[in-house]
């Protein structure tokens, strides 16, 4: 019996050994290493929590912290060298202007690792816990400020920002850090991280111009109880003259003298409301009515926000391809179509568009790809709208259709034979089991050109007959998908490298009854974007209203720090794109 024992001994110390969870074989492993600052910063990283910090939990960041110090075999980074207080000054002065890039220092705990500074330098030697304590946290503020930089804050699939996921890691923040303080470049820190685009470089100039407009600007609030039209009297009109100086509409005149002139809404300030009325959203005829007081009143403070905003989603775009782009910013109206994305001094398209209405059908947030464009389309009349609007004027009028050049289908499909109405087919259209669609012509919803980019959402661009719209200056009106002014300038620019595409043979394919198909040789990325503070292709900075109230929602996400996982920004391995999405 004793002869059994001593044979199963071995293999039941195995089989007890190998169950044993791996936490508790990395705790001993820590526990038996020799007293010492690895020790310590091991075990911080181990526990993925810090109690220095406001946010002390750290799983997120654990990866490149594990890594950062996997460089210098767990050993003091900031602390216990010749320029230990030089280096970490550099890092906090990093944390602590964080308002340039947008972002809030006191999310790094800035105060707190200052405040700590002068004891954790007095430290001794042998104070391996304090040390490692101190060292590690000024390790995780960083990683963070550095990740929020590059990636955002806010994961944007979270707030239904349906942007491409990344395809992979191109940026090694731990590797950046430890290059940085061997070569005693910390200061150049984010420009390397930082998104290289130009707009988002304008958003960051124009952030520190607001901030100083904003501490130094006098305090400015237009009162009118009605319309003031050019040529009238206001006794605002001299603090009008100057608030428009201030925010760069209207040039500074010295020799403007005398009560009588001042009072006088004079050519020179309308030309300035003018321009100041086109840069946020308003139609700029120098009428000033509600609106344009509203926007004259929005404190600068405001607008420094919106420029944070922005300079937030220009964070979540992946690296974008080098090529031809079409981008709409929905709240701006605006359609840019680039030839290169981010180089000035191109030809670039610029168009007005009616987007979804804020209410009822809003344009969704998406990133895809142009692959083929429909001259005379058909329209494919989603049920919604065939339940909402269209069955209960066929209801009243059986005529309905024929008089909307429409007809009823089975199924969407090239060469499909329309079905008659009648009482069945009526049924089975309530059921939803018939489809409608108007064939091309005059009256087309989308006019006599269709761009399309396979999407989730079965969004795309088109033509309209209701040209109108786009003289409004609020022009949030369509069902979700977005109506250009200028299809024919639009199909210009999508198929000039497509061999025998010109102006003349795309205005023809636009006067042909029968609809035709061009398949591009090369897929253009398009961009449906959604940013009330944008740089236009003049250099002109621009505020829009948040239409949508996309930008409420992203201040409620980032008054709850936390830190981004990686998992949620790049495209799994063993995952579709679309999968890793939702």
């Amino acid at each position: 019996m004793k002869t059994n024992i001593k044979h199963y001994m071995p293999r039941l110390l195995i089989f007890l050994f190998l169950a044993l969870p791996m936490q508790v074989l990395l705790a001993e492993e820590t526990v038996n290493q020799e007293p010492g600052v690895a020790q310590e910063i091991t075990a911080i990283i181990a526990a993925k929590q810090h109690p220095y910090l406001m946010l002390p939990n750290f799983p997120n960041r654990t990866d490149d912290l594990e890594s950062l110090y996997k460089m210098s075999n767990h050993e003091l980074l900031w602390l216990g060298n010749a320029n230990a207080e030089k280096n970490i000054t550099d890092a906090l002065n990093l944390l602590a202007n964080a308002a340039d890039h947008g972002l809030k220092s006191r999310n790094y705990d800035t105060e707190t690792l200052r405040q700590k500074l002068q004891p954790a330098l007095k430290l001794k030697p042998d104070s391996y816990k304090e040390l490692a304590l101190y060292d590690t946290a000024l390790s995780i503020s960083l990683l963070r400020f550095l990740h929020d930089l590059h990636y955002g804050r806010v994961n944007p699939q979270g707030i239904n920002f349906n942007l491409k996921l990344r395809e992979k890691k191109l940026i090694d923040l731990p590797l950046l850090i430890k290059n940085s303080l061997a070569q005693n470049t910390l200061a150049q820190l984010p420009l390397s991280v930082e998104p290289q685009l130009n707009q988002y470089q304008k958003l960051k100039a124009a952030l520190a111009n607001y901030r100083q407009l904003a501490a130094s600007a006098p305090p400015f609030k237009f009162e009118a109880t009605e319309t003031l039209h050019p040529g009238g009297s206001h006794p605002q009109i001299a603090e009008l003259r100057r608030f428009l100086t201030i925010v760069g509409d209207l040039p500074e005149d010295k020799t403007v003298i005398g009560t009588e002139k001042l009072s006088l809404y004079s050519d020179a300030i309308v030309a300035g409301v003018k321009k100041f009325q086109k840069r946020h959203g308003l139609t700029a005829d120098g009428n000033i009515g509600k609106g344009s007081v509203s926007a004259f009143n929005t404190p600068l403070s405001y607008r420094m926000t919106q420029i944070e905003l922005a300079m937030e989603r220009l964070r979540w775009l992946p690296e974008l391809n080098v090529g031809a782009s079409i981008i709409v910013n929905i709240p701006a109206f605006q359609l840019w179509a680039f030839d290169v994305i981010d180089q000035p001094n191109v030809n670039i398209v610029n168009m007005r568009v009616v987007v979804g209405n804020a209410l009822k059908t809003q344009t969704p947030v998406l990133m895809a790809e142009m692959h083929f464009i429909d001259f005379m389309p058909y329209w494919n009349v989603p049920y919604s709208i065939i339940k909402n609007e269209i069955l209960p004027k066929l209801i009243q009028n059986r005529n309905y259709l024929e008089k909307e050049n429409m007809e009823l289908v089975s199924v969407f499909r090239d060469g499909e034979k329309p079905t008659a109405l009648n009482e069945q087919t009526m049924h089975l259209l309530k059921e939803g089991k018939l489809r409608i669609r108007q064939r091309p012509g005059g009256k087309n919803a989308l006019g006599k050109v269709k761009f399309i980019f396979p999407n989730k959402d079965d969004v795309y661009l088109h033509d309209t007959p209701a040209n109108a719209l786009f003289s409004k200056s609020r022009r949030d009106f369509s069902h979700g998908c977005v109506r250009v002014a200028n299809p024919q300038k639009l199909a210009e620019f999508a198929l000039k490298n497509q061999d025998n595409w010109n102006a003349e043979t795309i205005q023809l394919a636009m006067n042909t009854p029968k609809m035709q198909r061009v398949i591009l040789k090369k897929p253009i990325p398009v961009l449906f974007f959604y940013t009330t503070a944008f740089f236009d292709q003049y250099d002109k900075l621009e505020f829009y209203p948040d239409i949508y109230g996309h930008d409420a929602v992203l201040l409620e996400a980032l008054s709850k720090p936390d830190d981004l996982s990686d998992q949620s920004l790049f495209i799994s391995r063993n995952a579709t794109p679309e999968a890793a999405i939702k």
